[in-house]
C-alpha cells in the first residue's frame, strides 16, 4: 500500500513538473512573438533591423538542481519558481551598442511586461570583462485553469560581446573554472578590445547614416510600392463631394 501511495505521489509530482516546464516554454514563445513584432515594426519605420539573432532556452532540470544545491534552496516547485529567475532565457544579439538600448526600451515599454531588475554590464562591466545588458522580467501566461506570472531573463549584447562571452564560457568549461592567471588576463584584454571594436563600428555606422541621409531622394518610379502609392495619393487634389440640391 505504501509503495502504491509513493508511486502515485511521484507520478503527480512528475505531472506538476511537466506543467511547470511547459509554462516557461510558453513564456519564451510569448516573448519571442513580441520581439518579432517589434523587430518587424522597427524595420518598417527605421528601414533597418536592430536584431541580428535571437535564441531561447529553458534551463535543464540538471542545471536547476545544481543551482538549488549551490544556493541551498528548499527542494520544492514553489521555491524554484520564486528564486530561480533565469529558467526561461532569451538572448538577443544586436549589431551596435545603441541598438541594445533601443531594443531594451521597446521591450520594457510593453504594458504586460513587468520589469523586475535591470543589470547593465555594459556601463559597468564585470571584473572579468563580461559585457551585456540583462533584463529580469515577469510575463503573464494564461493556462486552462489559471494565470501565472513567469520570470524570464533577457540578455542583450552585440555580436562582438556574444563572441567573447561564448569563448570565455568554453575556456572556463575546459579548465573546470580553474583558469590560469595569464589566460584570465588575456581574456580581460580581449574584452577591452571588443568594447573598442564596438565603439569603432558604431562610429562608422553613424558616418554611413549621415552620408545616406545626404543622398538625393529616390524618384517616384524608383520608390517601393507602398511609398509610391503614398506619394501618389498625397499629391492628389482633395476631393469634395458635390452638394445635393434638396429643392
Amino acid at each position: 500500500m505504501r509503495n502504491e501511495l509513493e508511486a502515485t505521489t511521484l507520478k503527480t509530482l512528475q505531472t506538476e513538473l511537466t506543467r511547470f516546464f511547459l509554462v516557461y516554454k510558453f513564456a519564451l514563445q510569448e516573448i519571442e512573438t513580441k520581439i518579432n513584432i517589434l523587430q518587424e515594426e522597427f524595420q518598417l519605420i527605421h528601414e533597418y533591423n536592430p536584431i541580428e539573432h535571437l535564441t531561447t532556452r529553458v534551463k535543464s532540470p540538471k542545471s536547476i538542481l545544481l543551482k538549488m544545491k549551490k544556493n541551498n534552496l528548499e527542494p520544492s516547485i514553489e521555491t524554484i519558481r520564486d528564486n530561480i529567475r533565469d529558467i526561461a532565457g532569451i538572448r538577443i544579439t544586436c549589431s551596435f551598442v545603441e541598438d541594445i538600448y533601443k531594443v531594451s526600451a521597446m521591450i520594457q515599454a510593453q504594458n504586460d511586461i513587468e520589469v523586475v531588475e535591470v543589470k547593465d554590464y555594459i556601463a559597468s562591466p564585470k571584473g572579468n570583462g563580461y559585457q551585456s545588458l540583462h533584463l529580469i522580467i515577469k510575463i503573464p501566461i494564461f493556462m486552462s485553469d489559471r494565470m501565472e506570472k513567469v520570470y524570464a531573463e533577457i540578455q542583450i549584447r552585440t555580436i562582438a560581446m556574444d563572441f567573447w562571452a561564448s569563448l570565455e564560457h568554453k575556456i572556463y568549461y575546459k579548465y573546470s573554472k580553474e583558469v590560469p592567471e595569464h589566460i584570465r588576463f588575456e581574456l580581460k584584454e580581449a574584452a577591452i578590445q571588443v568594447a573598442e571594436l564596438d565603439r569603432k563600428m558604431e562610429r562608422l555606422n553613424k558616418e554611413i547614416n549621415i552620408l545616406k541621409a545626404n543622398e538625393a531622394e529616390p524618384s517616384l518610379l524608383d520608390a517601393a510600392p507602398i511609398a509610391h502609392l503614398a506619394q501618389y495619393i498625397y499629391q492628389l487634389p482633395f476631393y469634395y463631394p458635390p452638394k445635393v440640391n434638396k429643392d
